[in-house]
């Protein structure tokens, strides 16, 4: 496989990956999206499919590949604990391996090479809110830790071809990311609160509620990783990325139900293991590096995505062979 392309997403065709690939697209870079399409999914990118300067290619990121570009993002991983508990060992190889690749490819090509990060590499912090040079509180062998310990891996890799190689190298941690092209069923919060809500089912809270969660609208973080990318040398993060205003998950069922008007009860269960009671960034770093900080207030971004999910339950309701659309 070779491929020759102004931008390269890695993950493309997840949520994240293909709201870059628009925005990559719409300035004008020819780009390609490599997915092994195992949570990425082929719709979220089938608008894109036959623009002449759009690629789309199955791949897995754990296998080598040859590709020309200047320009590389890898969001390659399985990002909701649904999905990344369901392979765990799939999950960290394709952190570790999967960035050892991209690195690889990177040095050939004398590339930017953008890696997404995680929150949860502060684990479940005793920080707040969580600084970059936060080392974390992360039980390295929970349920969680194949995502954990492999996104901090791939960090460590990251770091480390740059001091080997000098490679240009731009590291984010993302928090909380919501809105259009969220999965149905990818257990995450707002996509669970609002599909709960839309088909008035009991609103499942894990825990007393009192939990915190920072919620940054998806084209605020997409605006986020394009700064990065085009940042000096010497900005080589780890660089927050989030909204740094923190909100109790109790009140955000409420905002959801009261914006989707639903019938539903707010019900609770257990905790879930190694849930973070609290996870909001600082982002001092991204404002005076970047200039950045989310300008999408979390009513108006809800809203968008309650449009989304909306449209999509109605298609799964008129036919079923369309559930896989989100």
């Amino acid at each position: 496989m070779r491929i020759r392309t102004d931008a390269l997403v890695l993950g493309g065709a997840g949520f994240l990956g293909s709201h870059l690939c628009e925005r990559l697209l719409s300035e004008g870079l020819n780009t390609a999206c490599i997915d092994n399409f195992s949570t990425g999914r082929r719709t979220n990118v089938s608008h894109l499919v036959g623009r002449t300067n759009f690629q789309a290619i199955h791949h897995d990121v754990r296998l080598p590949f040859r590709a020309e570009a200047p320009l590389i993002f890898n969001l390659a991983s399985p990002a909701s604990p649904i999905d990344y508990q369901r392979d765990p060992v799939g999950t960290l190889t394709t952190n570790v391996i999967g960035a050892i690749n991209c690195l690889n490819l990177a040095r050939r090509n004398d590339a930017v090479i953008v890696q997404a990060s995680t929150s949860e590499v502060y684990g479940d912090p005793v920080q707040h809110p969580q600084q970059e040079d936060y080392w974390g509180n992360v039980n390295p062998i929970g349920p969680r830790a194949c995502y954990d310990e492999g996104k901090r891996s791939a960090e460590t890799l990251f770091f480390d071809y740059r001091r080997m190689h000098h490679l240009k190298i731009k590291v984010i941690r993302i928090f909380n990311t919501y809105g259009p092209r969220m999965r149905l069923d990818d257990g995450r919060v707002v996509s669970n609160f609002i599909v709960q809500a839309l088909k008035n089912e009991d609103m499942t809270i894990y825990g007393d509620g009192l939990q915190t969660r920072s919620l940054c609208y998806v084209d605020d973080l997409v605006e986020g990783f394009m700064r990065m990318s085009r940042s000096p040398d010497g900005i080589t993060g780890p660089t927050n990325l989030g909204n740094p205003v923190e909100y109790p998950v109790l009140h955000l069922a409420r905002m959801i139900r009261d914006l989707t008007g639903s019938r539903s009860r707010i019900v609770h269960l257990a905790a879930a293991i190694d849930d973070p009671r609290q996870r909001r960034p600082d982002i001092s770093k991204a404002q005076a590096e970047l200039a950045w900080h989310p300008t999408v207030h979390l009513e108006e971004g809800l809203r968008k995505t309650v449009r989304y999910f909306d449209r999509v339950l109605a298609k799964a309701n008129t036919a079923p062979e369309a559930a896989e659309v989100a």
